[in-house]
């Protein structure tokens, strides 16, 4: 159930991302499964080299940006689909994860670094210092100060702090001015041009916050398993709308603090709805390489359903 959880609001952050490209700016961004990896290699590049983790922390989310922006540039200088525009920064984005890597997989176990200290002689020495991530020093913590407590409950807690906080801060954005043309511009990009708003700008700030949030997601999964992946982000957007249509299928509302709670909620079900298929799967003869069809069929179902839903509220 924890596992279930901290999957659940680990990935939440990266559908949070989805939902202001998706729903609000109305923008097919397929960049997620590019992000979302990218964000784990510059996190797990960093952290091996010696670099503070919070630090890399931002730097995974400023590369997200960045990817982002480029994904607009492409969308709004070179006239691309916005579709074609998200799967050309997609591709692109494994062989810049594979650079920032330097290889397919990096593990965060047993990195070492060495640090000089004065000796106390008037020289210095050597000491092999091991780095650990913030999610490997809470657990250990947890190992140690609770021992009756499952260790990955430090995690959790961390998470649904950072969540909390995350979402606080999302709420209060789509509140301000900027916040409000974005939704502007989803439903009507006609109307912000009449206001003498400038959409390409707005757009892109919305794209660039989406992948950077994916990119964060993808540094925060890779600390959880432990290493980071350039294949980690592989099917991240389909599971991230299902996600996605599941919590506005559980939550109708457009509040949007419910419709961002719902995001959250709609991850965590996803989650469990898989953990449900690998366990006992087996029971109607699904396999692991099952998982992706089941993820196609909940998108199918909720849409079935919202579209019916919709049509008995115009009758």
């Amino acid at each position: 159930m924890i596992s279930i959880l901290i999957e659940g609001l680990i990935f939440g952050i990266m559908v949070l991302g989805v939902f202001m490209s998706y729903r609000v700016l109305n923008f097919c961004d397929m960049t997620v499964d590019g992000a979302f990896p990218m964000g784990a290699c510059i996190f797990g590049a960093c952290f091996v080299a010696g670099m503070n983790p919070y630090l890399a922390l931002l730097l995974a989310f400023l590369g997200g940006m960045l990817a982002g922006l480029c994904t607009t540039v492409i969308y709004t200088k070179l006239k691309i689909p916005d579709l074609l525009s998200g799967i050309l920064m997609m591709t692109i984005l494994y062989s810049i994860s594979l650079r920032i890597a330097g290889k397919a997989n990096i593990s965060f176990h047993n990195v070492k670094k060495i640090i000089t200290v004065p000796d106390g002689n008037g020289g210095v020495q050597e000491i092999v210092k091991e780095l650990k991530t913030p999610f490997q020093q809470i657990t250990e913590f947890f190992a140690e100060k609770f021992p009756s407590l499952p260790s990955e409950l430090g995690v959790l807690l961390i998470l649904v702090v950072f969540i909390i906080l995350l979402k606080f801060l999302m709420d209060l954005f789509y509140h301000t001015d900027l916040g409000l043309t974005m939704g502007a511009l989803g439903d009507n990009q006609q109307m912000i041009v009449s206001q003498g708003v400038n959409p390409q700008i707005v757009r892109g700030i919305g794209v660039c916050i989406g992948d950077g949030l994916a990119a964060v997601s993808g540094a925060f999964f890779a600390m959880y398993s432990g290493f980071a992946d350039v294949g980690s982000g592989t099917g991240v957007i389909v599971s991230g709308l299902a996600s996605l249509m599941l919590g506005e299928f559980i939550i109708r509302s457009n509040k949007i603090s419910l419709q961002t709670l719902r995001v959250l909620i709609g991850s965590i079900i996803y989650r469990g709805l898989m953990y449900l298929a690998r366990s006992y799967g087996y029971l109607i003869n699904l396999k692991a390489d099952d998982l992706k069809l089941i993820t196609g069929v909940l998108i199918i179902v909720c849409l079935i359903i919202s579209k019916a839903g919709k049509k008995r509220n115009e009758q």
